[in-house]
């Protein structure tokens, strides 16, 4: 877009309960300054900008109605965007303020597949390359007798397949999910008696995995008579 950006969390405006409102207005003042237009990205915004009820604190209600006043119209110097994983929740002012709204759902078989090669090199492939970077925690790792290289990690009878399979299997995992998964299976490898990662290996924390999956979704229902 060409615009500056900045980034801030609904999560660190919450807890600023009466500052909120001060915070808010400077972060607008800041936001009008920028000379090619600014972009400001709130993640997690129903932290923030939930549904007004009688149980919302009054520093909450000043911060919502702060968000309101400031985008209430059009602006030549500033695009916000929200991101919030419960889109049910916002305030219906702060939805009506929205020009745009755009649902990423979750990813598909190949968006999976290609998530999985992603953290594959990070976690498998990339595993050597997690050197500590600074001279602190050098001594550090060495003072609390961790080693200050990952091992490489060998790899034997990880096909193409077999990842895509594992794809498949995996419908309705996010993409933090699967980024979890990898992690897993680096865990595992270096868990085993050699740094190998094998068919057997990758499958066992699939499993683990899809039955974590599972219970995550029961969870997420919540209680039932």
């Amino acid at each position: 877009s060409g615009l500056d950006y900045a980034i801030l969390s609904g999560g660190d405006i919450a807890p600023l309960q009466g500052g909120a409102v001060t915070q808010l207005h400077e972060t607008f003042d800041w936001a009008e300054k920028s000379r090619k237009g600014l972009l400001l990205f709130i993640d997690e915004a129903d932290a923030f900008l939930g549904r007004r009820s009688g149980n919302m604190s009054e520093g909450l209600r000043g911060a919502l109605n702060a968000m309101l006043f400031r985008t209430g119209d059009q602006s030549k110097d500033f695009c916000v965007v929200l991101a919030t994983n419960r889109p049910s929740d916002l305030d219906p002012a702060v939805i009506d303020r929205m020009d745009e709204a755009l649902e990423f759902g979750l990813p598909s078989e190949e968006e999976r597949k290609k998530i999985i090669d992603i953290y594959f090199e990070k976690y498998i492939r990339g595993a050597p390359s997690s050197v500590p970077s600074t001279t602190t925690e050098k001594v550090k790792n060495y003072l609390l007798g961790r080693k200050s290289q990952a091992d490489e990690i060998r790899v034997n009878g990880i096909t193409d397949d077999l990842i895509w399979k594992a794809a498949k299997k995996m419908e309705g995992f996010s993409g933090r999910e699967l980024a979890k998964f990898m992690a897993s299976v680096q865990a595992a490898v270096y868990g085993s008696h050699e740094a190998e990662l094998t068919p057997a290996i990758f499958e066992n924390v699939l499993k683990l995995k899809l039955a974590e999956h599972r219970q995550r979704v029961v969870f997420a229902a919540g209680p039932t008579d």
